[in-house]
């Protein structure tokens, strides 16, 4: 019997079968190892860095709590000594830079080394299909940077935990733009929508290094946006009139009205400082903040204070988790629709 002759049948069950998913998990792991390998040796090292200081944050810290009297001059200074100790890492700035370099150097490379090499036109020959190669890498390598992101926020939050302590005078408040996004599953949450803009832009330029630097800006510009403009409005800020707003609570604007009710301008405000500054004058003739306000509040202004209480730190982690979460499927799910239609 001939191949031209040969039945359809026996043509179809000669057809090869499709390739398991495990084997696609050991190709994935064997062709980006080093970029899994870097950013595991990143945040191994940050690891060794927050251990090390962290041990003495929380020594400064216990060793401050532990001071009596509690209101003395010496422990108010043991606190003021504490809370400054580590301007590297106390505002949170340099570490919210790590998910965005996992997007750039895990997730950017992904397809786009693919692509710019031209070595995807072998890949899909090898039995797989476009579709389930593309999945593969994606979740796999998903999964594994929002894993290792997860166990280092627990790190973190350890790390950070005497900054938010009751027994601190000067508490910080948790929802503070700069740590927010370091704790809970909020770190995690950005680690996976770095990668997965990473691997878009991969896929929409096909270059690996254009599609890292449009990682970056376009990272960059999501979490600016956030902390600046979108979460504050996750949940409807409280609004009171009481100038002693918790310590810990985060202060989203702050007006002073007028008898009428009409917003007071600050040169109004300066105006009648001025005529009152003998009255309210401090020590060296600078007005103090209580002294000011209360004066101000005599004279029947009023400061009305909008603002987000500590308590929902956690609502405001799900809310964040939650749709960086869809974000991040709805970009994988977009690429694996690019990859279909789009590579050639």
């Amino acid at each position: 019997m001939t191949a031209l002759t040969m039945p359809a049948r026996a043509e179809q069950d000669a057809s090869p079968r499709p390739v398991p998913w495990r084997r696609m998990a050991w190709v994935t792991w064997r062709q980006h190892r080093t970029a899994l390998t870097g950013a595991a040796a990143l945040l191994g090292a940050l690891a060794v860095l927050l251990w090390i200081v962290g041990l003495q944050v929380h020594h400064a810290y216990a060793a401050a709590a532990a001071c009596r009297p509690a209101g003395s001059v010496i422990c108010y200074g043991m606190f003021g000594s504490f809370n400054v100790m580590d301007g590297f890492l106390a505002n949170g700035v340099i570490l919210q830079v790590v998910p965005a370099l996992i997007g750039a150097f895990v997730g950017a490379p992904v397809l786009a080394r693919e692509m710019e090499t031209g070595t995807f036109r072998y890949a899909w020959t090898q039995g797989f299909g476009r579709r389930r190669w593309t999945l593969a890498k994606l979740v796999l390598l998903a999964v594994a940077v929002t894993a290792a992101a997860g166990l280092f926020t627990l790190l973190m939050s350890w790390y950070y935990r005497p900054y938010f302590a009751a027994g601190n005078p000067t508490p910080q408040t948790p929802l503070f733009p700069g740590l927010f996004a370091l704790r809970g599953v909020a770190f995690a949450a950005w680690t996976l929508a770095a990668f997965a803009i990473g691997a878009l832009a991969g896929m929409l330029i096909r270059r690996v290094v254009p599609a890292i630097a449009a990682t970056l800006a376009v990272y960059a510009a999501l979490a600016f946006a956030t902390g600046l403009y979108l979460r504050e409005h996750y949940l409807t800020p409280l609004l009171t009139s009481n100038p002693n707003v918790p310590g810990s609570a985060w202060i989203i604007s702050q007006q002073w009205y007028t008898k009428g009710g009409q917003p007071a301008s600050p040169s109004a405000l300066n105006q009648v400082l001025q005529q009152a500054s003998p009255q309210i004058a401090g020590k060296g003739g600078i007005p103090k903040a209580p002294d000011v306000t209360q004066y101000l509040m005599q004279h029947g202004y009023v400061q009305w204070t909008s603002y987000q209480p500590a308590s929902r730190f956690w609502p405001f982690q799900w809310i964040e988790g939650g749709w960086l979460l869809a974000l991040s499927v709805l970009l994988i799910a977009a690429t694996v629709w690019l990859v279909r239609r789009r590579a050639t």
